[in-house]
């Protein structure tokens, strides 16, 4: 299986930068693993919604410049559909018995995704109703992912 992670804005907190390539390095026994950052726009505090609409728009054409046709897109939402571990591990090994072996989560940056990107994703994927920084969402998925290829070929990690 293909994954691809793309995410809006760069890493910089050398803690985040450590866990990240550790489950990277962790993921090259399961799948190939691509990440990608896309720049993140300059946001002002203070801003209108057609302001926000605007950057999320900016940002989301860089997303989906990074996105081929044949991909299955998961995107990281709020709203989306909650998965316990075993769930997301299904969803991983039903979609490779689809034919949809080349996969790409996206989340989003501090604004959000843009309806741009929302509209292509097949699949809205929420972790919880609160609010995480990108760069610690990106550890907590790669990790899920992680844990759903260890459930999916039945070794011990998760518990």
């Amino acid at each position: 299986m293909k994954i691809t992670l793309i995410t809006v804005g760069k890493i910089k907190e050398k803690y985040f930068i450590g866990a990240i390539n550790e489950y990277a390095k962790r993921l090259t026994k399961y799948c190939t693993l691509n990440m990608i950052e896309v720049p993140d726009e300059k946001a002002p505090e203070m801003l209108s919604e057609k302001e926000m609409e605007q950057i999320k728009d900016k940002e989301g054409q860089r997303i989906l410049s990074k996105i081929k046709e044949t991909q299955y897109v998961i995107t990281l939402e709020i709203k989306g559909k909650q998965l316990t571990s075993e769930g997301l591990s299904e969803k991983m090994a039903a979609l490779g018995l689809e034919g949809n072996s080349d996969v790409v989560f996206v989340i989003g940056g501090s604004l959000g995704l843009s309806n741009l990107v929302l509209n292509r994703s097949n699949f809205a994927l929420s972790f919880s109703e609160m609010t995480f920084p990108h760069q610690l969402m990106k550890v907590v998925l790669l990790e899920q992912v992680y844990r759903g290829f260890r459930i999916l070929k039945n070794e011990p990690y998760h518990k």
